[in-house]
């Protein structure tokens, strides 16, 4: 019992000094981080080792409720964005090229993208990489057995998975990631 003790109080003071050595190491270059970074890499982490797969691990992913086709959910999304303000800007029907290019039918899959210029602007003015998300897409996507599910990037990593943006950009990359959420969660359920 004795030797479980002392080992444990080993492992205990070799996590202190490691605890110490790591915060001396990088506690300056992450003092400027976003105070939520910890937990997307955590929930990112988590996804991670649950999936095996990173593509996964970043997405956000919303069933359709049954009963409802890609037209439904299409008018409901762009719907819910004209009510928030959010343009809907294009689409591109994945399934329409795919069956130009082979010839045979194939699953529903297309690409819907919505975008707030101003804000667009704001990420442009602070870093020119911030154009890779713009504008927002979704998917709306059919699995082979015929289910339909709504997929986007998760925005969480941008806005909070470094240092911490600007006041103002922060509050307006918030507000077009909480839109996407409503505008994909209405469009699952159908709402107008």
């Amino acid at each position: 019992m004795k030797l479980v003790r002392n080992l444990l109080a080993v492992i205990g003071f070799l996590t202190i000094v490691a605890v110490g050595i790591l915060s001396v190491r990088f506690g300056s270059s992450l003092a400027g981080f976003d105070p939520e970074f910890a937990g997307v890499y955590r929930e990112f982490a988590e996804r991670l080792l649950e999936t095996g797969d990173p593509g996964v691990a970043m997405m956000w992913a919303i069933p359709v409720e049954e009963g409802l086709g890609p037209d439904d959910v299409i008018d409901s999304m762009k719907s819910i964005a004209v009510s928030r303000n959010l343009l809907f800007v294009g689409e591109s029907p994945f399934y329409k090229q795919i069956e130009a290019i082979t010839g045979e039918p194939y699953r529903y899959v297309n690409f819907l993208s919505f975008c707030d210029a101003q804000v667009g602007r704001q990420m442009l003015e602070y870093r020119n990489e911030y154009s890779g998300f713009m504008p927002c897409r979704i998917a709306l996507v059919e699995d082979k057995e015929g289910r339909l599910t709504l997929y986007s990037m998760n925005l969480d990593m941008m806005i909070h998975g470094g240092r911490e943006l600007p006041e103002e950009l922060k509050a307006s990359a918030l507000k077009v990631r909480d839109t996407i959420l409503a505008i994909m969660k209405g469009g699952a359920a159908g709402e107008l």
